[in-house]
């Protein structure tokens, strides 16, 4: 009698090579039981310099005002608020693959979710920063907090969005650290158990949280995942919805619209799935990794990449279209003449975003490009660039035209600390990456080994030869029986 199989014969392997369970365990912990490489100590060399360029740009800015940074009278947000959008954008994809492909079991999500996952993290602390260096006095911060205080009837705006932007990160970066750490756990316990120094194993063993790999352990785990996945999954809906709302409750030509938050949802999806390409690619061939971040997970993204961009293109021409259907003389002169107009001061910004975000994308369509390291690499570069420029967009070409002619700003450019404080946050983002990356799996250890029968190259190859096998048998009793 045959054997009745559920999965599908022609689904691609997500593990490539013949494998078993110890050969996976010395591929992924290897990077971090070695000494650094020469080109990890030199990416960590160039992120620790651009992060000190930032920290002196920040120091310029709390020291002098804010008014090192170009701002004026109209163009209120700059530089700051657009890289605080952007940074949000690129930390989206994190939870996207951690909690809803979990829930979806999903099996390709496990070779890019852990890295996925700090990719996060650190963006989250990335755009954090923004909003409360924006503030100028930085000690004040701790007024945008809504805590029992001595200071009688004086609360916080609980109208503003910008506060809801306080609540909305914070549970974001809290929910994510929990999620990411909890998946650590059983690789920590993997790297004490092989730990041959004796500050190695107590640190990882403290890391680990005494985890033994029972069957208690395992449920227990299993089980927070699932809660954690359940909590974040609204979380990637929201955050940027809310984030949107700091332009859509406002009565501002190009911000007053209803589509933000569906809109910035989408676009930060797509901009968060670029930023993971373009780790994944460097982080495969970095450290070795090419057998379990392989071809079918760089298609499978670059599907949600082409999904996700034409959503974002259909929100661009919806906004056109509004914008000429409403009659509306200041909704016009927003889009038709502050965007799209390619001689208007800053049209070279909106039609680069549409080149980056719609019309470049669409290559995607073919299975030859998908596939491709060389151009999927270049696309997601070009991708974040047309995200940071439709946060650009946005932002600037809404706020310096505005209704009164005579309080038309200048052409808006950033300063020098502007785009250093920019530059630091990529130093922190990658200083970051980097530590992460020597002293923690970037594969998640564990999860892998739970696919590996089931997905793995050699045991797919195995069951196919046992399944010719099987037809053999079937064929010859048939012939027997007639």
């Amino acid at each position: 009698m045959s054997v009745i199989k559920y999965e599908s014969a022609v689904r691609a392997p997500i593990v490539d090579g013949n494998k078993t369970y110890h050969q996976v365990t010395e591929d992924i912990l290897k990077p971090i039981e070695v000494a650094p490489s020469r080109l990890w100590k030199i990416g960590f060399g160039i992120a620790v310099a651009l992060l000190l360029f930032g920290v002196y740009s920040v120091y310029r800015e709390v020291t002098y005002g804010i008014g090192q940074w170009n701002l004026n009278k109209t163009i209120g947000w700059g530089w700051d608020i657009t890289n605080f959008v952007w940074w949000v954008g690129i930390g989206h994809a994190g939870t996207l693959i951690s909690a809803i492909l979990l829930l979806f079991r999903q099996g390709w999500r496990t070779g890019v979710n852990r890295a996925a996952e700090a990719m996060t993290i650190f963006a989250v602390m990335c755009a954090g920063q923004f909003p409360i260096f924006h503030m100028g006095r930085v000690w004040m911060a701790f007024f945008v907090l809504p805590y029992p205080n001595s200071r009688g009837p004086l609360w916080v705006n609980f109208t503003s969005p910008l506060l809801w932007d306080v609540f909305a990160i914070s549970t974001y970066f809290t929910v994510s650290l929990l999620f990411w750490y909890a998946g650590l756990l059983p690789d920590l316990a993997s790297v004490r158990d092989r730990a041959k120094l004796k500050w190695r194993k107590k640190f990882y063993g403290v890391a680990a949280f005494g985890w033994t790999g029972s069957t208690k352990h395992w449920q227990r785990h299993e089980s927070l995942s699932l809660v954690l996945a359940g909590l974040s999954t609204p979380l990637v809906l929201s955050v940027h919805t809310i984030v949107s709302f700091d332009f859509a409750t406002s009565v501002i030509p190009g911000w007053h619209t209803t589509i933000f938050p569906p809109y910035f949802v989408a676009g930060a999806v797509f901009s968060g799935f670029a930023m993971v390409q373009s780790l994944m690619i460097i982080v495969r061939k970095v450290l070795s990794l090419e057998d379990y971040i392989t071809i079918e997970h760089i298609e499978v993204m670059n599907k949600i990449i082409v999904l996700t961009g034409s959503i974002v293109g259909v929100a661009y021409l919806t906004e056109l279209f509004m914008a000429w259907y409403s009659v509306n003389a200041y909704e016009n002169y927003a889009f038709f003449y502050s965007r799209a107009n390619l001689f208007s001061p800053y049209g070279w910004s909106y039609w680069g975003m549409m080149a980056c975000n719609v019309v470049s994308p669409q290559i995607f369509w073919s299975k030859k490009l998908r596939r491709n390291i060389t151009v999927t690499f270049f696309m997601s570069v070009l991708i974040n660039v047309g995200m940071w420029f439709e946060r650009f967009v946005i932002i600037v070409t809404s706020l310096y035209r505005d209704y009164l002619p005579s309080s038309w700003s200048t052409y808006y450019s950033p300063t020098i600390w502007e785009i250093g404080f920019y530059l630091g946050t990529f130093g922190l983002f990658f200083t970051c990456f980097f530590l992460f990356a020597k002293w923690f799996p970037v594969i998640a250890l564990a999860e892998i080994k739970h696919i590996l029968k089931k997905s793995g190259e050699g045991y797919k190859s195995n069951d196919e030869r046992t399944d010719l096998e099987q037809k053999k048998v079937d064929e010859f009793e048939h012939a027997m029986v007639h």
